[in-house]
C-alpha cells in the first residue's frame, strides 16, 4: 500500500520526461536537469554557475532567450522533484548518439569549471553520469580537457 502511495505521488510531482515525445525536447530537457545536478552538487550555487548553464542550454539547443530560460526553470523543477538520475540517463540512452552523449559530458563539465572550480561532489555526478550514458573514459577524459581548456 505504502508502495503504491508512494510511486502516485513520485509520478505527480515529477516532470515526467517519457511523456515528451520529441526526442530534441526530450534531450535538452533531459540535460538540462542533469546540468542542473551538477551545479547543485557541492550545495554551493553561485551566480556564475547559472549565467554559464543558462549560456550553454542557449548555445547547445539552440534557443532565444526566453526559451533557454524556460527550459532552465523546467530543468531546475524537474531536478528538485527527482530521487535519481536514471529517468534522464536511461532516456539519453534511448534516443542519444555517442557523439551526443560525449557533447553532454562536456557540457556537463563546463557547468562544474563555470566559477573557477572543480569540486569533488561535481566530479563524482559527472563521472557517475558518463557511466550510466556508456560514454568510455577516454571519451569523458578528452571532454573534460576541452571544458577545462575553453575549447
Amino acid at each position: 500500500m505504502l508502495t503504491k502511495l508512494k510511486g502516485f505521488l513520485d509520478n505527480l510531482m515529477t516532470v515526467d520526461v517519457e511523456q515528451v515525445e520529441d526526442p530534441q525536447e526530450l534531450f535538452s530537457l533531459a540535460s538540462a536537469v542533469l546540468m542542473v545536478e551538477v551545479i547543485a552538487s557541492d550545495y554551493a550555487r553561485k551566480p556564475e554557475e547559472r549565467a554559464a548553464l543558462l549560456a550553454l542550454v542557449k548555445r547547445s539547443f539552440s534557443l532565444e532567450d526566453a526559451q533557454a530560460e524556460a527550459l532552465l526553470e523546467r530543468g531546475e523543477e524537474a531536478h528538485r522533484l527527482s530521487t535519481d538520475y536514471f529517468r534522464y540517463t536511461s532516456q539519453i540512452n534511448r534516443i542519444c548518439s555517442p557523439e551526443q552523449k560525449v557533447s553532454l559530458i562536456e557540457n556537463l563539465w563546463r557547468v562544474a569549471y563555470a566559477d573557477g572550480e572543480l569540486h569533488h561532489y561535481e566530479e563524482h555526478v559527472i563521472r557517475r553520469v558518463a557511466d550510466l550514458i556508456h560514454v568510455p573514459h577516454i571519451e569523458f577524459i578528452a571532454a573534460k580537457h576541452r571544458a577545462q581548456s575553453g575549447e
